[in-house]
């Protein structure tokens, strides 16, 4: 078990924690959950023993094995099925052996080792763990270096679920997801195998996936069974009976201390008055309930409300190649009062859409109309770096507004979160939390018909993003969102629209619903890629170019190579002449270890005939 006793964490002479003990039991699955800033990512860094405590211990069982999200995304030349399979370092390096041991009996002991770690469907295992994040299986072949930051991110996060770690630590999984990657990564962890403590502010991951919350509030960890919904209940419960303890024993303390007051100078009195003074002294203050209020979001209404439709779309096709539009044959109308949520895997074309409203992308064809005089934000959490670093709040504010006296200046900083002294802290110094909010205030400053959000909910914390929720609902204008929280989905769209196979279609069902399509989309495609070994056999690879073709052909006749030498090794292990007397359980082990290599041997050939027939079919 992870056992956390009498901890204490200090960082730059912050008191993060305070003498906390927590015990974690093997098997449990526990969200961390406590605002922005209080030390959740401090206390996985002792956890994993990269920073000292100042005063306790984390501790844990000496075989445990941790797994965690690297700082920096994977980048190279490997393929992504390489990277993740390689995170799997008892495999990588049984294997790297196996292909170099020569001694029968070392070949005896390592076979029947990757026989019980499942070393041969690994790469099936690794594909789905792909599939589920996003991946295709053409995708899978292709080098890290192709890819973007925020998608290695993604192959860091398969590689960490691959390893299947003792105690596996995320810190946020989904800022690096969309909807439909969270609600795979969700379904996963509620079915992870062993010890997982994500840090999240994403409520529906905390309600499916986890069941024990842990909150870190005010220095102090307190472990809650049950569901984030759970938590709130007993959270709410706790602080009730603390505020009635605190009022009784503030009631207790006037009473002794008004009994010393009346008979202190008197001598009959004396000893009795000395005696409440001793019980005042040993009456140990309850901590009273400190409410974290959170600073509240609030969009400007548009000064005019726009006769509808304010914006609609008529047989439109944009991109960035008129040759290959990302959508085609889009029609749609926006009202003044909609909220709407778009849906689909990443790059589908969401971005694509929202950049065609907001008018930044012009169609091939078809054709946009906009209501007169409509003003848009858009909010993208890229932007987050645009902000000046060197300037604070107040400036930011000051440009929007000219000549305008200092006082209105502060007056609407303060309007957007940033009031006093927060007003002149500069960007580079704001948490991302505090930079989104200033985002948000900024992109609304002018009072918008149409917001547009894309990932909003990114460093924000669970309470923020209630407040979020709300801002959202009191805008009188329209609203598009791009999300992966789905709380916030459901607080806010009334309207669905999914964008996938290169158009915009509106979707009828809820959030469930839509769930249960994308998990069971992404389950067929693992069935499919177990019935055929680690590569799927989509009808669409047969468009896959020659050069990925022969990739494909090179990599099989390896793997054919590599299975083939194995055979070889556990028949020469299998030839010992006293293998089956001298230990016929590590001898069945060798037989099942040759039956297992066979079944990969016959895959492997399977999927070079397969690529070697398309690649002909290619060639004409």
């Amino acid at each position: 078990m992870l056992a956390i006793t009498d901890l204490s964490i200090r960082l730059a002479g912050r008191l993060l924690i305070d003498q906390s003990s927590v015990q974690i039991t093997p098997g449990s699955r526990v969200g961390l959950v406590g605002r922005n800033g209080t030390g959740k990512s401090t206390l996985f860094k002792v956890i994993r023993g990269e920073l000292a405590a100042e005063h306790g211990s984390a501790t844990l069982p000496p075989r445990w094995r941790i797994g965690s999200l690297a700082q920096e995304a994977p980048n190279g030349p490997e393929s992504l099925i390489s990277v993740v399979l390689k995170a799997d370092l008892e495999r990588d390096a049984l294997l790297a052996e196996a292909e170099h041991a020569t001694d029968p009996h070392r070949i005896a002991e390592i076979q029947p080792r990757l026989v019980d770690i499942d070393a041969h469907s690994a790469p099936s295992r690794a594909a789905a763990i792909l599939s589920g994040l996003g991946f295709s299986a053409a995708d899978q072949l292709r080098p890290c270096a192709e890819f973007s930051g925020g998608w290695r991110m993604r192959v860091a996060l398969a590689a960490t679920l691959f390893a299947a770690p003792d105690l596996l630590l995320l810190d946020e999984p989904t800022n690096y997801l969309d909807l439909e990657g969270t609600l795979w990564l969700e379904d996963h962890l509620a079915h992870y195998p062993r010890t997982v403590i994500v840090i999240s502010h994403d409520r529906d991951l905390l309600e499916s996936s986890v069941d024990q919350i842990l909150h870190l509030e005010r220095g102090k960890l307190t472990l809650y069974k049950g569901t984030y919904s759970s938590f709130e209940e007993q959270r709410a419960a706790r602080e009730l009976l603390d505020a009635k303890a605190v009022k009784r024993q503030e009631a207790e303390r006037a009473r002794l201390q008004s009994f010393v007051d009346r008979f202190k100078a008197k001598a009959s009195k004396a000893r009795q008055a000395q005696s409440r003074v001793k019980m005042l002294e040993r009456l140990k203050p309850i901590t009273a309930l400190v409410t974290e209020d959170v600073r509240e979001i609030s969009f400007p209404a548009p000064e005019k409300i726009l006769s509808p439709p304010i914006i609609a779309v008529d047989n439109a096709s944009v991109g960035y190649d008129p040759a290959t539009p990302v959508l085609s044959r889009v029609t749609l109308r926006i009202d003044n009062d909609d909220r709407i949520a778009l849906l689909g895997a990443n790059g589908n074309g969401k971005s694509t859409l929202v950049k065609l409203l907001a008018g930044r992308l012009a169609p091939f064809s078809g054709k946009v109309t906009r209501a007169d005089k409509l003003s848009i934000a858009y909010f993208a959490q890229h932007q987050l770096d645009e902000l000046n670093e060197d300037a604070s709040a107040y400036d930011h504010v000051r440009k929007l507004m000219g000549d305008a006296p200092e006082a209105k200046v502060r007056a609407r900083a303060g309007a957007i979160g940033f009031s006093g002294k927060a007003a002149d802290t500069k960007a580079g110094k704001l948490s991302g939390g505090e930079k989104a909010r200033l985002l948000l205030g900024l992109a609304t400053f002018f009072g918008p018909n149409m917001i547009i959000l894309d990932e909003p909910t990114n460093h924000l914390d669970i309470d923020s993003r209630a407040a979020l929720a709300e801002a959202i609902n009191e805008f009188p204008g329209a609203v598009i969102m791009v999300s992966h929280d789905r709380y916030l989905i459901e607080a806010c769209a009334e309207r669905l629209w999914i964008v996938a196979d290169r158009t915009v279609t509106n979707y009828d069902g809820d959030l469930d619903e839509y769930r249960r399509l994308v998990l069971s989309a992404r389950n067929a495609e693992s069935t499919e890629r177990e019935r055929n070994g680690a590569s799927e056999k989509p009808q669409r690879q047969r468009s896959d170019n020659r050069g990925s073709l022969k990739k494909r052909i090179a990599e099989a006749e390896s793997e054919i190579a590599r299975v083939s030498e194995i055979i070889t090794k556990i028949d020469t292990a299998l030839a010992l002449p006293d293998i089956f007397t001298r230990d016929p359980k590590q001898a069945a082990q060798l037989s099942k270890a040759r039956a297992n290599a066979a079944d990969a041997l016959a895959r492997a050939e399977e999927q070079w005939l397969e690529a070697s027939t398309q690649f002909d079919e290619a060639a004409g």
